[in-house]
């Protein structure tokens, strides 16, 4: 991924945001590992769930091989220019995000439990960054669904900022808002890490634990 300079760290106006387009971009027709075609509808009974943690290629990995998730996808979303581009988005003139959505099965795994990896998989203090990654498409964010997904999620960050302070971190940064629209990212971006084993992932936790959901290994 690219590291980004200080002038791409700041959140830039929608009137100065890239037009972008109309057509989506073209992106993988099936899931790699699963076959499951990328673009499916919801299945009864199961639910969605967006999270920014930082470079989606590593963040994808933590959550395709949860029990209960159903599919998985990288995207850009929660900022002004429509149907994006990689370079776009990396410029800091989009003000997406890099983000994973998936689709899950409440009945296996909770939303609570996706909240701890989301919490323990990164470091939800840095801002527009994680790591040597900076820009504001790296910036932590919880996107919403419902009243019940915001609820958790507002009451998940009330816990673990205190497990954070008491582990001398600052304040958590994460946004959390309801769920922008989702645009898919390129092909090569999905499943980038089951495609390319040993390629650059660029993400870690605070080694604090969150007192929710289930054990993060």
């Amino acid at each position: 991924m690219f590291f980004m300079s200080q002038a791409k760290s700041e959140m830039i106006h929608p009137e100065a945001a890239l037009p972008g387009r109309m057509t989506p971009l073209a992106t993988a027709s099936t899931h790699f590992l699963t076959g499951r075609p990328l673009k499916s509808e919801i299945p009864s009974g199961l639910q969605e769930a967006m999270f920014g943690m930082g470079c989606f290629w590593g963040v994808e990995r933590m959550f395709w091989g949860i029990d209960g998730v159903w599919l998985s996808m990288v995207g850009y979303a929660g900022g002004f220019t429509p149907n994006a581009s990689y370079e776009e988005v990396c410029s800091g003139k989009t003000g997406h995000n890099e983000v994973v959505r998936i689709i899950f099965d409440p009945a296996v795994v909770r939303y609570e439990d996706l909240l701890k990896v989301f919490w323990e998989g990164h470091d939800p203090t840095q801002g527009m960054q994680q790591g040597n990654d900076r820009g504001t498409q790296y910036r932590s964010g919880i996107y919403t669904y419902d009243d019940a997904q915001e609820q958790a999620a507002q009451e998940s960050r009330v816990a673990f900022a205190r497990q954070l302070h008491t582990a001398g971190y600052g304040a958590i940064t994460s946004e959390i808002i309801s769920a922008p629209e989702f645009y898919y990212a390129e092909d090569y971006h999905q499943q980038y890490l089951a495609k390319n084993p040993n390629g650059y992932c660029g993400i870690g936790g605070t080694g604090v634990t969150c007192p929710i959901g289930l054990e993060v290994s």
